[in-house]
């Protein structure tokens, strides 16, 4: 073995060592950032209102679909949350101060949209509000009964 290749040896590591260091000290904490780990979508509307796993369940474009997910209010007022379908009316769910309510769930609130515009697979355009006068739209997936899990939640 040469002495340059020693040489080169004896710093390879010491280099990709500090490389690696380097790009794991640049690159953002992922678990740090709220993000949706499910088929639905979450929306923050303040620190304090926000919609975790919202979907739609329709069995098809121009039926009658379930809003499914949940609105959580860690605000110190009641407030009610409005979820507007593009084209369509408004479905409001009442939310106590401190609470969360869950629609879909068995003792949930039971957020019924009368005709989904979009086919299942497709995503459904809707504003989500609050009394506040906070608003954001977003585009909902939209589900039907083929998988087991969503089958009893068609309207």
């Amino acid at each position: 073995m040469s002495r340059a290749t020693g040489r080169a040896r004896y710093w390879a590591v010491p280099v990709v060592v500090a490389s690696v260091a380097l790009a794991a000290a640049c690159s953002p904490i992922e678990t740090n950032r709220p993000y949706s780990p499910s088929d639905g979508l979450r929306v923050d509307l303040t620190d304090d209102l926000r919609g975790l796993n919202l979907l739609v369940v329709s069995a098809a474009e121009g039926d009658a679909g379930a809003l499914v997910g949940a609105f959580a209010n860690d605000s110190t007022e009641d407030v009610e949350f409005d979820v507007t379908p593009e084209g369509g009316s408004a479905v409001t769910i009442p939310v106590a101060a401190g609470e969360t309510v869950y629609l879909g769930a068995e003792d949930g609130f039971d957020a019924q949209i009368g005709r989904v515009d979009a086919e299942p697979g497709d995503v459904l355009p809707v504003t989500v509000s609050v009394t506040s006068g906070d608003e954001q739209s977003l585009s909902l997936p939209v589900l039907d009964g083929t998988l087991e899990e969503y089958a009893h939640l068609l309207p």
